[in-house]
């Protein structure tokens, strides 16, 4: 009996044992909302182009007033393949093209309306762009998306009830016709001034009701179940609130939907800070023109953003946990322009020689706090490359730090920063720390952090670093850091 009554004292010991260190290691709580796997892989891209190309290409304008003649519409020497190409080399990774600008006119040979490419001298009317782009996307490892503006300064139906099936319509060609779809870009700007078959008069709409957008998103999730949609609200990623090219700081990717509502000031300032407590995980997406316009125009050719201009966006979008639209319009001729390009070489290699080598990676890394003294939380985390491993502490952990022995002294100008998103977005607010003249010395203090943070540094030399999380909605989860 003295045997069984040991066996049983010992298992059951080892069974405390064993549930204590389960309880420890049991994983974060997750703190919704979270993003889904296609918001996901949306954040991986972190960059994209955009691409503006209508009838204003050839007519100067901005915005069509819809009248324009699809016969203005020839481009000589038109290269999909030049775009894509191009847009690669620097290091985007999608593109998305206004397959429909608010002049209606579509780059594709729609069976619902005259007003394209049909009627257009360009391949003699046969002439398929959304096609072109869509297989050149394919043929060179670039995602493709779609741009469909709702307003229609064309159509004779626009703001009465038949347009709706007009506009689904356009957009189930697109959405079934080309392949794979990212992301379907909707645009914010709706009704005004326009021909509308003849009338030439202006048509008002409301927003929130006329396209009943509950039922036109229901088609891209029918026929593009991997695609993102944007719009100033999502319902997957939002507006950031200008065309300037920067999210706010802080950037959350959280939001309510029902604060976005038209007549209140707020709202571009609410697109572009999110909400701590949002409800909803719509991220912000910073759309910006590499040119003053959104189309060619030749007189813009000598204010094309400089190579450290696109680096100063990339770090206030990018750098910021948003991801990056950048409009690259070709001209007449449908190529890239050559200025275009040379600025996109530029900012690559500034890109390239700024993040070249990682000084953090493999580093050994230490911290006052890790949960439940597991492997599986370690500091060590940040540091391994592993996107799927992190460093957390325990629940009741608020404010810790992490320190990096950079091994020697070097010198260090940028530190990058992630969030294990797939728990939700937790840091509210952070500092870092470097060891000078035997201290610690503060040189950068931040506030959210998401999908990526970069904050850039006066350049210092430093053996160490430590990054202290000083306020959290909840213990910090971090997956990532990288130092330059």
């Amino acid at each position: 009996m003295r045997i069984y009554h040991r066996l049983f004292l010992y298992c059951t010991v080892t069974m405390i044992f064993f549930t204590s260190c389960l309880k420890e290691v049991t994983p974060p709580q997750v703190i919704l909302p979270v993003p889904n796997e296609y918001q996901l892989a949306w954040h991986e891209l972190e960059q994209y182009a955009f691409i503006h190309f209508t009838t204003n290409t050839f007519t100067g304008k901005e915005w069509g007033y819809g009248d324009e003649q699809p016969s203005i519409f020839n481009p000589t020497g038109f290269d999909a393949e030049q775009w894509v190409k191009n847009i690669k080399e620097a290091g985007l990774k999608a593109l998305i093209l206004t397959c429909k600008h608010h002049d209606g006119f579509c780059l594709w040979q729609s069976k619902y309306t005259e007003h394209s490419l049909k009627n257009s001298p360009f391949m003699g009317g046969r002439g398929d762009i959304v096609k072109a782009v869509s297989d050149a996307c394919r043929k060179y490892g670039l995602k493709f998306g779609i741009y469909l503006s709702p307003w229609d300064r064309n159509s004779a139906q626009y703001a009465q009830p038949e347009y709706i099936t007009y506009y689904r319509n356009q957009l189930r060609e697109l959405l079934a016709g080309y392949g794979e779809i990212f992301e379907v870009w909707f645009d914010g700007a709706n009704g005004g001034d326009g021909f509308y078959g003849g009338a030439r008069e202006t048509r008002k709409i409301d927003n929130k009701t006329y396209y009943d957008w509950a039922n036109t998103q229901s088609i891209v999730r029918e026929l593009a179940p991997k695609a993102v949609m944007f719009s100033d609200a999502g319902p997957d990623i939002r507006w950031c609130g200008n065309e300037s090219g920067y999210a706010g700081d802080p950037n959350w990717n959280l939001i309510d939907v029902d604060s976005l509502y038209p007549g209140k000031s707020h709202i571009n300032k609410l697109l572009n800070h999110g909400e701590e407590n949002g409800r909803s995980w719509i991220p912000a997406e910073v759309d910006v023109s590499i040119r003053p316009g959104w189309f060619y125009h030749e007189n813009e050719d000598s204010k094309v953003k400089t190579p450290e201009n696109l680096f100063k966006i990339y770090m206030e979008s990018v750098g910021r946990g948003a991801n990056l639209l950048l409009n690259i319009p070709p001209d007449q001729r449908g190529l890239l322009h050559e200025n275009d390009i040379q600025s996109l070489k530029e900012w690559k290699k500034l890109l390239d020689k700024t993040f070249a080598l990682n000084l953090a990676a493999q580093a050994k890394v230490t911290t006052d706090s890790y949960r439940g003294k597991s492997k599986t939380y370690a500091a060590s985390n940040v540091t391994d490359g592993n996107k799927e491993t992190c460093w957390a502490t325990n629940d009741d952990v608020l404010k810790a730090f992490l320190e990096i022995d950079l091994a020697k002294s070097q010198k260090i100008h940028y530190v990058i920063i992630q969030e294990y998103i797939r728990l939700g977005q937790r840091i509210k607010a952070f500092d870092i720390e470097v060891w000078k003249d035997n201290s610690w010395m503060q040189v950068a203090k931040g506030t959210t952090i998401g999908y990526k943070r970069i904050i850039g540094l006066s350049p210092v030399d430093t053996p160490k670093i430590r990054i202290n999380f000083t306020d959290a909605k909840a213990c910090p989860v971090i997956s990532n850091v990288e130092v330059y």
